[in-house]
């Protein structure tokens, strides 16, 4: 079976969907990426075969560098009609679509993969008359939440789509989805079994986070527990460049009167604000967190959907800062569950830092609700169960 994989041009809205592309590979079907910018190499240098299907602009930094702004003379005009409709992914659909069509007509899948935030792909599946497979890349929310679907697909009705539509002679209506992938596990807002969608019919099934952010040659001291915990912190590829490193400075601070080894992964953030790090804080720019991560206590972190789901998957409490976009709702998932806290970015201090730290560091039933959320993540359907199921059909 040829399967094209779809997904946005962002770490994580593209990463989540690469274990189910290697578990296709690895059960004999040949596979194709298609994706966008930054991605475009990302996906490359994670052995897949990517197809670029927008390689004259970088759809990524113009989403990031434009956050805020619609009405600059100097923004894109598919950003401004995304904005307009209330839905800033929507540069993706408008900018990616035709490529993404282009790529399957010329590879003519079997199946149409994409993530739920990613209409390219699903206008793909419509174009091309072919079954889908609808996958949720994010433990925050899924598209089983009627709210959430009803916000993201309203831009398929909007007019610059309808013109999209018309100019590229895609039909209307929505593609023949085999199922929809819920990822989350049950006790935060997962499936404990197939279940019919309201709307249309279409089954839900679960099916495993396995994290996946990048490669490494891995440090020896990585592998190694250490004899104090160990902490991570991070704010991922977002944060550091639409809302800047400040909440370091707090959280480095408190973390510098514990007893822990501090590791920091801040990739190519601009660390000068921080000044002189103190003597238990290492910084490791970019490094991937299940690199380390299975020898820590405790991540500190932004609130991303990935960076979320990778601590769930080794068992480790988190402390969520969280800033926008899904940020917050994956916050609230964490402390609902128990397997974290959360506090405000713009509003915390350092003592408050310091409390919440030594709390989640101390109070052991943070660890063990983390080791019970593992083993529950442990006993789902792992992408390769999802790739037998899909093509035993």
């Amino acid at each position: 079976m040829k399967i094209l994989f779809a997904a946005a041009p962002g770490h994580g809205l593209m990463l989540p969907l690469v274990p189910l592309v290697w578990a296709a590979r690895a059960a004999g079907h040949e596979v194709l990426l298609a994706t966008a910018s930054e991605m475009a190499e990302v996906g490359a240098r994670a052995g897949l075969p990517v197809v670029d299907v927008f390689p004259d602009r970088d759809v990524w930094g113009e989403l990031l560098s434009n956050f805020g702004k619609p009405d600059s003379a100097d923004v894109p005009p598919e950003y401004r009609r995304a904005i307009a409709a209330r839905q800033p992914f929507g540069l993706f659909t408008l900018t990616m679509t035709e490529g993404t069509i282009a790529a399957a007509r010329d590879w003519a899948p079997d199946l149409v993969v994409y993530t739920s935030d990613h209409d390219a792909g699903q206008l793909t599946a419509v174009a091309l008359g072919a079954p889908a497979l609808e996958v949720g890349n994010r433990v925050s929310w899924s598209m089983r939440d009627v709210s959430f679907r009803e916000r993201h697909s309203r831009f398929l009705d909007d007019e610059s789509v309808s013109a999209l539509r018309s100019r590229l002679g895609i039909p209307e209506g929505r593609p023949d989805v085999i199922a929809r992938i819920d990822p989350r596990p049950p006790s935060m807002g997962g499936l404990t079994a197939d279940e019919p969608d309201p709307g249309d019919g279409v089954p839900w099934w679960s099916m495993r986070y396995v994290p996946y952010n990048g490669g490494a040659v891995l440090p020896e001291w990585t592998r190694q527990r250490p004899d104090r915990p160990r902490v991570g912190v991070t704010l991922g590829t977002v944060v550091p460049v639409i809302a800047g490193t400040t909440s370091l400075t707090v959280v480095i601070e408190a973390l510098s009167t514990l007893d822990v080894e501090v590791v920091l992964a801040a990739g190519t953030a601009d660390l000068s604000a921080l000044g002189e790090l103190p003597d238990n804080v290492r910084s490791v720019g970019y490094l991937p967190l299940s690199g380390f991560l299975p020898t820590c206590s405790l991540l500190v972190h932004h609130g991303g959907s990935g960076t979320t789901a990778a601590p769930l998957h080794y068992g480790v409490p988190q402390l969520v800062l969280p800033s926008f976009a899904d940020n917050p709702m994956s916050a609230q998932r964490v402390a609902d569950r128990g397997v974290g806290l959360s506090h405000d970015p713009a509003t915390i201090d350092v003592a408050t830092a310091r409390d919440l730290l030594d709390t989640l560091l101390t109070d052991a039933k943070f660890s063990v609700a983390a080791r019970e959320v593992a083993a529950e993540m442990a006993t789902q359907p792992s992408p390769a169960a999802i790739i037998e199921r899909i093509t035993a059909r």
